[in-house]
């Protein structure tokens, strides 16, 4: 060879191949597992989200088909059967509880079912103990309303106001008109409180003889109305 610079590069230079074939013999399996693992977890959630999809269309289905009945016994019967799990479930107990006059016993079971579901988010269980209360009324005894209603009016809970709103309306119930008024004036004012929340407020201040104290602010966001 002319060059022994070049004939010492060449012989690095295989050596180099030869140590990095030996590490790939030897190690090459790890980064095969590597490669497999993301394309198995990609594989994976792609899988997972058509299953979702394919559930959640079910679920829909079957509630749809259910509404579709003739009797409301029939609608309830065939609700109660849809398979369901999860916030689905918290769905189910409010459809079967949206018929307080036709079906009253069906409604208190299926809000008290959801209001003791500890798997259900506080917010659905909140509003499933909110509508309980104004369903059942004078049937329940006003000092289980109030116990009942107290811890939804807590700050930083989604339906806050409208549990005031319903603690307000049991100082009418006790005749304490004028305590009923400040409370229902002091929802004016309430940035989280809804249009429908203060209008109603309004409403009632003015029916009790009281003097409306605040034209209500601009609202927030804040939860849909819970009737």
């Amino acid at each position: 060879m002319s060059n022994p610079d070049s004939f010492i590069d060449e012989v690095t230079e295989e050596v180099r191949r030869d140590r990095l074939f030996a590490l790939f013999r030897k190690y090459g399996w790890i980064g095969m597992v590597v490669v497999l693992g993301i394309v198995g977890g990609a594989g994976w959630t792609e899988w997972r989200k058509v299953q979702e999809a394919a559930r959640a269309e079910a679920f829909g289905d079957a509630v749809l088909d259910a509404l579709d009945l003739g009797t409301t016994e029939a609608r309830v019967a065939a609700l109660e059967a849809v398979p369901a799990d999860g916030a689905q479930l918290a769905i189910l107990q409010l459809l079967l509880a949206s018929d307080p006059t036709g079906n009253r016993a069906a409604t208190l079971a299926a809000l008290d079912r959801l209001a003791a579901d500890a798997t259900q988010p506080a917010s659905y269980r909140d509003l499933a103990v909110l509508r309980r209360v104004v369903v059942a009324g004078a049937e329940m005894p006003l000092a289980e309303r109030r116990a009942a209603l107290d811890p939804i009016a807590a700050p930083g809970r989604p339906y806050r106001t409208m549990a005031l709103e319903q603690m307000a309306y049991l100082l009418v119930e006790e005749g304490r008109t004028e305590d009923a008024v400040a409370a229902l004036n002091a929802l004016l004012t309430d940035q989280e409180a809804p249009g429908g929340v203060r209008t109603r407020a309004r409403e009632m201040i003015v029916a009790l003889g009281g003097e409306v104290e605040a034209d209500a602010p601009p609202a927030e966001a804040a939860p849909e109305d819970a009737g």
